[in-house]
């Protein structure tokens, strides 16, 4: 379990393509084999410790002659954002990829002063 030990905390959401090859003729659409797309994201403010955050796809264009396989996950989570990582393997043909996602921790509350 993921503890906020603070009276202020922050949910931030986005949505962002990571890529479209079917439109460039890039790997993810013409690969084989293992492939791997990562996207950064940077909060609009920073959290005062790593969020929680969660990724899932919102929408998918997959090449239906082939079996779909996906792994989308959140990696390298600090304060001030993450990287998105989708990755397919094997013969499947992706298209394009949209995923949304939540970040959900700690913020400096205005009320509690630091005393040294």
């Amino acid at each position: 379990m993921k503890r906020f030990n603070t009276t202020a905390f922050g949910i931030l959401q986005g949505s962002r393509v990571l890529f479209a090859d079917f439109a460039n003729g890039g790997v993810m659409w013409t690969g084989k084999g293992p492939r791997e797309s990562r996207v950064s994201v940077t909060f609009d403010e920073p959290f005062i410790a790593p969020p929680a955050v969660m990724v899932g796809i919102s929408m998918w264009d997959i090449d239906h002659r082939q079996n779909s396989r996906a792994d989308i996950s959140a990696e390298s989570i600090t304060t001030e954002g993450f990287e998105i990582v989708f990755r397919t393997w094997e013969d499947t043909r992706v298209a394009r990829i949209r995923a949304d996602w939540t970040a959900i921790g700690p913020l400096r509350d205005d009320d509690q002063w630091d005393v040294h």
